[in-house]
């Protein structure tokens, strides 16, 4: 038998993962979401990995522009979560949040990180699309990330460093 989707939601959402707003530049001007099914792919060549549902009203904007941005949320941006996974229409997500265009996307500010993204490929995945794209341009801030665990929010808490033999395996 297969797991049928609550019992598939209920073990991923133990999964803990960042939290990513998308963007992209459709007809009609900026559009985003948020999501957390976002992976880096490839180091060679440099790839990432965003999965937008069928429905997305971003995903739209990102086949009409060939390109998006993935921003990385600090432990703050709460709201900002929220807002860009609202119903809201696409222009009132961006009222009132500060953003800019960078290499054809558009760019929240105050995020901890992000890509711009040339759409390489979309491939089907069940009820989403797995986006594909080639870094164009990245940038990074300091502060910690927001985490998305069991249908909520969380913020990192301290930690000791890992053991040595941990921090040994993960260098290049």
């Amino acid at each position: 038998m297969p797991v049928d989707s609550a019992a598939f939601r209920d073990v991923c959402g133990r999964f803990a993962t960042g939290v990513a707003v998308v963007t992209g530049f459709g007809a009609d001007g900026p559009s985003g979401l948020t999501a957390n099914a976002v992976a880096s792919l490839s180091l060679e060549p440099p790839l990432i990995l965003v999965c937008f549902d069928l429905e997305s009203r971003t995903l739209p904007a990102v086949r009409h522009s060939g390109r998006f941005a993935v921003q990385f949320l600090a432990h703050d941006q709460e709201e900002l979560a929220a807002r860009f996974a609202s119903k809201l229409p696409e222009q009132e997500k961006f009222e009132s949040v500060v953003w800019t265009e960078r290499s054809g996307t558009p760019v929240l500010e105050g995020t901890l990180g992000g890509l711009a993204c040339e759409l390489r490929d979309l491939l089907p995945g069940g009820d989403h699309l797995i986006a594909t794209g080639e870094p164009v341009e990245a940038w990074t801030t300091e502060g910690d990330p927001l985490v998305f665990y069991r249908g909520d929010y969380w913020k990192l808490t301290g930690r000791e460093a890992a053991p040595k033999e941990v921090d040994e395996a993960l260098e290049p």
